[in-house]
Parts: structure tokens; C-alpha cells; sequence
């Protein structure tokens, strides 16, 4: 009598673990992934140490943003608009960086505003 109490109370148990699993998982796919302040965090880590890399591997492109330290910001823009124009090959690359934290900002639905955006 004892095994049939047992194997009901285990079947009972296996049956309660699946259903709060099941329960779990939806409520987590409701949710947008990888959305936390440690996941903004982490990808931002990610592009910056990315970015570094490529700035210090490719001396001519560092040259060039830092050459725009310290002008304004309409400067800033039209200069790099035309550098990245002018060099296709950097604007894919440097695009290619950025793609984590873009990809991030559209999941997360993370406007270009916000001031998370400065970082990403």
C-alpha cells in the first residue's frame, strides 16, 4: 500500500513540476528577452571593447574622431557624414560593432533619446 501512495505522490509531484515549468516559460516569452539593465550593460561593454579595438588597429580612423574633439555638434555631424560616405569600408565596419546595440535598442524598444542612447 505503501509503494501506490509513493507512486502516486510522485507522479502528483512530476505533474506539479511540469506545470509550474510550463506556467514559467509563458510568462517569460510575454516578457522582451534580454532586456535587463545587466544585458544593456554587457552589450554596451561589448561594443565598447569592440570599438577600442578597431580604433587602436586602425590608427586613421582614431585620427579622424579624435581630430573632432571639441567642435560642435553640427560640425561633428556633417564631418562624419561625409568621412563615412567617403569610406564605405569603415562605415560597414564600424556599423558591424554597433550592430549588438542596435539590435538591443530595437528589442528593448530603447528610443534614440533616451539617455541610455548616448552610450549606445
Amino acid at each position: 500500500m505503501k509503494l501506490v501512495t509513493r507512486s502516486r505522490s510522485c507522479a502528483v509531484a512530476v505533474l506539479g513540476a511540469g506545470a509550474v515549468l510550463l506556467g514559467t516559460s509563458a510568462t517569460a516569452a510575454a516578457e522582451p528577452p534580454n532586456c535587463t539593465t545587466a544585458d544593456v550593460t554587457a552589450v554596451m561593454a561589448g561594443v565598447s571593447t569592440n570599438m577600442t579595438a578597431y580604433l587602436f588597429t586602425h590608427p586613421e580612423v582614431n585620427a579622424f574622431f579624435t581630430g573632432l574633439q571639441g567642435q560642435g555638434k553640427t560640425d561633428t555631424a556633417q564631418k562624419t557624414k561625409s568621412y563615412l560616405n567617403d569610406n564605405p569600408q569603415v562605415r560597414a565596419e564600424l556599423d558591424a560593432i554597433r550592430a549588438p546595440a542596435v539590435d538591443l535598442r530595437n528589442r528593448c524598444n530603447i528610443p534614440l533619446d533616451a539617455e541610455i542612447s548616448g552610450v549606445i
